[in-house]
C-alpha cells in the first residue's frame, strides 16, 4: 500500500515512517526538503501518484495567528484538491484535543479550520486529536517564561509520549477511515505547572514554575477540561517518569501540539 506522509520528516513524520515501512508499506516521506509543498503545491500532485493514504503532518513554521491560520487553510486545500485528483481514499490528519473548545487561541482556531476542511472533502477520512507530547514541554515553559518566573496555568493536561502518539497513528493510517474523531492522550491526568516544574527540575533548570489561573495557554485560558480528552480516548502506555528516563528532553522544543 503507498501512503504518503505529509511532514515526514519531523519529529511523528520520521517515526511514523519508519513505523509504517517496517510494516512492509511503500511510504513517501514528503516535505518542503523532499520537494513537496503544501502552500505552493510543488511537487503534490507527483507524490500522490498511486497513493491510497495521505497521513497530513504539516505544522505551521508561525504560531502567529494570521499565519497560522493562512498555513492550515492554504495547505489543507492544496492537499485535499491534490488527493481529490488522484483517488486518495483515506485522509488521516494529526490535530489537537480541546480545538474545539479555545477559540482565544489563534493556533487552535486555525486547526479547526483544517479540520472543517477535511469534514467538508469528499475524502473518507480520519482526524486524530492528541494532547500535548512531552517533547514539548520545553517550549510550553519557554512560552510561559519572565526572567526566571515560569507563568502557567495550574489546569489539569493529559500528556503523551510521541512514541504513543506513532503507534496511534499507525494503527488509524492503515484502518478503515472512520469519517470523524479519534482522540488520544497519555495515561496521567496532572497540573500543567505541576508538570512542567517537575521538568523542570529534572533538567536542572534554575527557573520556577507560577501557578496562575488566568495564564494563557498560546493565547487561552484553561480549565480542567480544556485540554483532556473526552470518553474512551486511546491511552498511551508511557508515563512521565518512564518518558523522562529514556529521553533527552528537548528544553529549545516551541511547539505546543
Amino acid at each position: 500500500m503507498k501512503i504518503v506522509v505529509i511532514g515526514g520528516t519531523g519529529l511523528i513524520g520520521t517515526k511514523l515512517v519508519n513505523k509504517l515501512r517496517q510494516s512492509g508499506h511503500e511510504v513517501v516521506a514528503a516535505s518542503p526538503s523532499s520537494g513537496v509543498n503544501t502552500i505552493t503545491g510543488e511537487g503534490l500532485a507527483e507524490a500522490l501518484v498511486g497513493a491510497q493514504i495521505v497521513v497530513d503532518l504539516a505544522n505551521s513554521p508561525s504560531f502567529e495567528d494570521k499565519a497560522v491560520l493562512e498555513f492550515f487553510e492554504t495547505s489543507g486545500r492544496n492537499l485535499l484538491a491534490a488527493e481529490a485528483a488522484s483517488g486518495v481514499g483515506h485522509h488521516v490528519a494529526l490535530s489537537v484535543v480541546g480545538s474545539d473548545r479555545l477559540p482565544d487561541s489563534g493556533y487552535l482556531r486555525a486547526k479547526m479550520a483544517q479540520e472543517n476542511l477535511i469534514k467538508a472533502s469528499k475524502i473518507p477520512y480520519t482526524i486524530v486529536r492528541s494532547t500535548q507530547f512531552f517533547e514539548f514541554l520545553g517550549g510550553i515553559a519557554q512560552s510561559g517564561t519572565v526572567g526566571q518566573t515560569v507563568r502557567l496555568s495550574p489546569a489539569l493536561v493529559q500528556p503523551i509520549a510521541s512514541d504513543d502518539v506513532v503507534a496511534a497513528m499507525a494503527d488509524v493510517t492503515v484502518a478503515a477511515p472512520v469519517n470523524g474523531t479519534v482522540e488520544i492522550a497519555g495515561p496521567e491526568r496532572v497540573s500543567l505547572a505541576e508538570l512542567v516544574q517537575r521538568f523542570l527540575s529534572a533538567n536542572q533548570d534554575p527557573r520556577k514554575v507560577v501557578a496562575d489561573v488566568h495564564a494563557r495557554y498560546f493565547g487561552a485560558e484553561l480549565n480542567d477540561q480544556s485540554l483532556t480528552p473526552g470518553d474512551n480516548p486511546r491511552i498511551g502506555s508511557t508515563n512521565f517518569e518512564a518518558w523522562l528516563s529514556r529521553s533527552k528532553p528537548q528544553k529549545s522544543a516551541s511547539q505546543a501540539g
